[in-house]
């Protein structure tokens, strides 16, 4: 998806530069055809924004060095198709291929490199103010999800409101293990997975038992 906080002109600048080679100043202004002014603003601002690279190239003799404008990878990524295509077709490969047992493995490798990754940025011991932080990254990576803690039966629960595995297709729902498994490795504890959205609720919601 597109950063809406990106000007037409400066999405235009970026596709000038997306799978080109380095182009400077005066070629973009040839290429968009506007003026200097308007192209290095341009520069300037995807610069900032970490879209854009600047550099410098030194050309042969005593020619005097120049800047040049490159794509970075954040630039590329505005323009990717959507993954889930491929990962949902990918999923059901493995197990279509290599069986219900390997599909499984994977599964847990999955869960695995997921709850390494949320792991480095966790620093609290507690089972609960694990929790809390892995709730907090959930939130700042655009998550829906709402923690009810020590609830009247002595449980915390889990709302998580959307589904960072929506667009795959899995009938057999093995996808949706690899959250009930990477969030008891990430807390510590045992998660029980008592709603799930694939069975008709309105978001898949899980227990922990608390001290």
């Amino acid at each position: 998806m597109m950063d809406a906080t990106i000007s037409p002109a400066g999405l235009r600048i970026v596709k000038l530069l997306v799978g080109h080679p380095p182009k400077t100043v005066a070629g973009l202004i040839r290429a968009a055809g506007v003026t200097r002014t308007a192209v290095t603003e341009q520069l300037n601002d995807l610069v900032r924004a970490g879209l854009v690279e600047r550099s410098i190239e030194r050309l042969p003799g005593r020619g005097r060095p120049r800047h040049v404008y490159t794509a970075t990878e954040a630039a590329l990524l505005l323009f990717a198709s959507d993954p889930q295509v491929a990962v949902s077709a990918l999923w059901r490969a493995i197990f279509d291929v290599c069986g219900e047992d390997v599909g499984k493995k994977v599964l847990k490798r999955v869960s695995r490199a997921m709850a390494d990754y949320y792991s480095q940025k966790i620093t609290a011991k507690k089972p609960q103010e694990r929790l809390r932080q892995l709730i907090a990254l959930f939130a700042s990576e655009g998550e829906l999800v709402d923690l009810v803690e020590n609830n009247h039966d002595g449980r915390w629960t889990i709302h998580r409101r959307s589904c960072p595995f929506a667009r795959i297709a899995d009938d057999r729902r093995s996808v949706c293990r690899i959250d009930q498994e990477m969030l008891s490795a990430v807390v510590g504890r045992h998660v029980r997975r008592v709603a799930c959205r694939r069975n008709g609720a309105a978001c898949c919601t899980f227990e922990i038992a608390d001290e």
